[in-house]
């Protein structure tokens, strides 16, 4: 049931994924005011078909994020996130709501004003941005030296991370942020990072520059949700504080307020290996390492098992982060 508060705490939350959407539809049922600013870097799978033939921004994990904030019925929410067969020739693995994206996307001329009218259409509560107008390129730099570039090919390589960036693939260039990004994050009583990939969904929004120094000099509480599963090729032997140590330097300065971290252990053989391959064993601790890197840690079960698969509980997660909002600025 929804909550409905007389003065909303406007909250942007940073990232992409799967995680991403858990988050949202736990803030949306307490009435926050929020803002979902969504990563343009996927290139692999049906988004990353379309960003090449229709020259758009990758539409998958904004769609998800529409769908999270949305109020439309459970029909035309099937509807929209229904993936076509793999045995269905041109449309395999095409989700209907990418199409949807794609074609008000080339209607436009814009993906960003394509979100802005969906938005409308199906009823979201909140504000859905790509961090970029245009979609991006991810590089990847190995501490041995090598790189690789294109999200889709930086984990396969089973290499340990040094830092990433991100450009315009469209002219290689330096990328800037989609309109109103930025006034979103100055507004902000609360900015929350992830849950999700830390390489390939968290960090490509905070690397276009513009972004990443908004979140450094707001004075909203940063909140990072860290991972519950360490990632194939991303984040394998991390500990939690590893996680914000990372974020750290590729900012180049401690930003990170609060992290909170899951302490539920994960059942021995719970996870069905056929369906989640990318994730290897729970993020170990590192509580003294989170507080020496200037975190306040808030630990607790956020576990949720479902299908063979490990999530954060949407609501215990919300219901801490509406703890430190209204502890932090009301």
């Amino acid at each position: 049931m929804k909550t409905y508060r007389i003065r909303k705490p406007k909250i942007v939350v940073i990232g992409g994924g799967t995680g991403l959407p858990v988050i949202l539809k736990g803030l949306r049922n307490q009435s926050a005011d929020i803002t979902a600013i969504v990563t343009v870097a996927d290139d692999g799978g049906s988004s990353g078909i379309l960003r090449q033939s229709v020259n758009i921004a990758p539409p998958g994990d904004l769609r998800n994020v529409l769908v999270a904030l949305s109020d439309m019925p459970k029909l035309y929410e099937d509807l929209f996130q229904y993936r076509f067969h793999e045995s269905d020739d041109f449309l395999a693995n095409h989700t209907i709501g990418n199409l949807i994206i794609a074609a008000l996307s080339e209607m436009r001329d814009s993906t960003y004003e394509a979100i802005q009218l969906l938005s409308q259409i199906m009823h979201v509560d909140g504000h859905v941005y790509p961090a970029s107008e245009c979609s991006l390129t991810l590089h990847a730099t190995y501490t041995d030296g090598t790189s690789v570039s294109g999200e889709s090919h930086i984990a396969k390589n089973r290499k340990t991370i040094d830092r990433v960036h991100v450009t315009n693939t469209c002219d290689n260039q330096k990328p800037v942020p989609a309109r109103k990004v930025i006034t979103a994050i100055k507004n902000a009583d609360m900015i929350v990072l992830g849950p999700g990939s830390l390489f390939t969904s968290i960090l490509p929004n905070l690397m276009i520059q513009e972004i990443g120094e908004a979140v450094c000099q707001s004075e909203a509480e940063v909140v990072y949700i860290c991972n519950i599963m360490t990632q194939k090729g991303e984040t394998e032997h991390f500990s939690d504080a590893q996680h914000v140590k990372v974020l750290h330097k590729h900012l180049g300065q401690p930003f990170v307020d609060t992290v909170l971290v899951n302490t539920e252990p994960v059942p021995d053989g719970y996870m069905d290996p056929t369906i989640y391959d990318e994730y290897l064993v729970q993020v170990c601790h590192d509580f003294q390492g989170l507080r020496d890197e200037g975190c306040r840690v808030i630990s607790a079960d956020f576990l949720k098992l479902s299908n063979g698969g490990v999530f954060h509980d949407g609501e215990k997660v919300v219901d801490e982060l509406f703890r430190l909002v209204f502890g932090t600025k009301y």
